[in-house]
């Protein structure tokens, strides 16, 4: 099942586009997928949704070898993507991914048996508020002990670290789930050791059903990975899993399955493989393995 934990990443400040090389991207995907990028204004913005949508296809093609336009994806009514396919790979029973994007990155990531989460945050200092007045909008979101952990990190930068550090492993479970941030986020509170070993404790439980890690992806930005069982998908996203139901022994399989490195992949990678695949060009190993520029592994 280890083939089926994959991250990959794309620096997106990298990648600039003319307007044709832009549309030939797009166009390599499904015509509904068109409008939820095209709709937004700043191109960068355009980027990220593009980069994330070439990165759904990419993946799914590399890791279950199904061919780009037989590829079918779509979102729950929450907003989380989920591959729509008929056969049940034993190897991978229970293939999902999920996709992140703030700053110049663009990422996503699979899991063959557990819910995945993923969340990348840029730590970017507020512009008319203070820090300290930026953080106490979300003071709710927080345990008690989460908060004053917070508010005394140490200088104002340092806060403000610590405060996407929380709010990164916060999104990255609930985005696991596919619940959205409705979810009662004061209950979820994450434990650790000098960010290792990460836990969440609800309710005053710790949740053994769950694993977490936080790392730096570059230019200082965060990644937060949740693991968990698929029983604990919301209802819209469960009905889109083959199965949620685990004896003991395979989901613990599951869940202590290596956490991968984050690979670095550009653009040109994506629209290379993806172009030839559906102009019939062959391909050589190399380029459809998606041989990564370098691998990102910093554990913080």
């Amino acid at each position: 099942m280890e083939k089926g934990v994959e991250r990959w990443a794309v620096d997106i400040s990298e990648w600039n586009p003319t307007s044709h090389q832009f549309s030939f991207a797009l166009s390599l995907l499904p015509q509904h997928h068109h409008s939820s990028i095209t709709r937004f204004v700043k191109m960068e913005d355009r980027k990220r949704a593009l980069v994330s949508r070439l990165l759904q296809y990419a993946l799914v093609h590399q890791v279950l070898g199904i061919p780009f336009h037989q590829i079918i994806i779509k979102r729950t009514i929450e907003g989380k993507p989920y591959l729509e396919y008929d056969e049940v790979d034993l190897e991978f029973p229970n293939f999902n991914f999920n996709t992140s994007h703030q700053g110049d990155y663009v990422a996503i990531a699979s899991e063959p048996l557990c819910l995945v989460g993923l969340d990348i945050v840029s730590p970017v200092i507020p512009g008319k508020e203070t820090i300290l007045e930026f953080v106490r909008n979300f003071s709710q979101y927080f345990s008690a002990w989460e908060w004053d952990c917070i508010v005394n990190a140490g200088t104002s930068d340092e806060i403000l670290v610590e405060f996407y550090r929380y709010w990164s492993l916060k999104e990255a479970f609930v985005k696991a789930m596919g619940t959205g941030l409705a979810y009662r986020l004061d209950n979820v509170e994450f434990r650790h050791t000098n960010w290792t070993n990460i836990y969440v404790n609800m309710n005053g439980e710790d949740k053994n059903e769950w694993r977490f890690w936080l790392s730096e992806l570059g230019k200082g930005h965060l990644v937060s990975i949740a693991r968990g069982h698929p029983r604990l998908a919301a209802e819209s996203y469960k009905r889109t899993l083959k199965r949620v139901d685990f004896g003991d022994e395979e989901y613990h399989l599951g869940l202590h399955l290596p956490n991968a490195s984050f690979k670095l992949q550009t653009v040109e990678q994506l629209v290379s493989v993806q172009g030839r695949a559906d102009y019939g060009i062959p391909t050589d190993n190399k380029v459809h393995r998606f041989e990564a520029d370098e691998v990102v592994d910093g554990e913080i």
